[in-house]
């Protein structure tokens, strides 16, 4: 086992890869079939021919620049599992924010806009049960590994998926989360490669500044706020919360503004970004 590993973190590291040690050992550890606690406890054991093979296999994709995430077919988040592939982001932690938003208000009703794998539908359907869950998505690839998601979880009950932005429909949403795209033009060029080789391009571009997908929800108001609910009862009536990139917070609010909501604040994720801006619809 340390031979292989070392190798493997070598030649990672050779090509830039960030964390090569990490990468070698969750890539070993799924091709052996054991968790990284053991390779950890037996380093002198042998890697069985078969595993020997697939290791090699996933390392050279790796060396590649594919995601590991893509390579073992999978990603944790908060207490659920996905299987992603490349026709949907990886989820990442700082996503997180917006279930935590959802624990906090207990909204009746959620709408989930550019569900993804469907990471944080499930992840509101799984820690919050009470809470109807609304998932959209743009994407037909996207809604099927959502919906995969979602009946491998046992949650497909639980959670009801629509192509499309606002699905149909007069019922009105207690809480709007969205993970929308938003890397300017501008920044695409420096991202790893891992991001621009790999992902989705269609869901994380968002023209010239990164706020087109944004700008064009929010201007969207009489749909929008039909679909709002106005209930002064529930704490997270009439509540929009939108993922947004590194230095956007202020610009993202400014257009909540000016699309008539009120009450704005951010919220900032364990790097001390501002991640998330929420505002409530205005009640009349």
């Amino acid at each position: 086992m340390r031979e292989a590993l070392n190798a493997a973190t070598d030649a990672l590291r050779a090509a830039g890869i960030e964390d090569p040690r990490l990468d070698a050992e969750l890539l070993l550890a799924e091709a052996v079939g054991w968790d990284r606690a053991r390779l950890v406890a037996e380093p002198e054991a042998e890697v069985p021919p078969a595993a020997a093979r697939r290791f090699g296999e996933m390392v050279r994709r790796r060396l590649r620049r594919e995601p590991v995430a893509y390579i073992l077919g999978r990603r944790g988040f908060r207490r659920i599992e996905l299987a992603v592939d490349p026709r949907v982001l990886i989820p990442r932690p700082e996503t997180e924010l917006l279930v935590e938003l959802a624990l906090e208000l207990r909204p009746a009703r959620l709408l989930d806009i550019g569900t993804g794998s469907g990471a944080i539908a499930l992840a509101v359907a799984d820690e919050l049960p009470e809470c109807e869950v609304v998932a959209s998505d743009t994407s037909p690839p996207a809604l099927e590994v959502a919906r995969a998601n979602a009946n491998r979880l046992g949650l497909a009950e639980r959670v009801s998926f629509h192509q499309g932005t606002l699905p149909p429909g007069d019922a009105p949403f207690d809480l709007v989360l969205a993970n929308l795209p938003y890397v300017s033009e501008a920044e695409w060029s420096g991202l790893e490669p891992e991001v621009t080789e790999w992902e989705p391009r269609e869901a994380l571009l968002a023209g010239p500044d990164g706020l087109d997908a944004i700008r064009s929800f929010l201007s969207d108001r009489v749909r929008l706020s039909f679909r709002i609910a106005e209930r002064k009862a529930k704490s997270a009536s009439g509540c929009v919360a939108l993922e947004v990139g590194a230095g956007q917070a202020e610009a993202v609010a400014d257009l909540m503004r000016k699309a008539g909501f009120s009450a704005i604040e951010t919220r900032r994720d364990l790097a001390g970004i501002e991640r998330v801006v929420m505002g409530r619809q205005a009640i009349r």
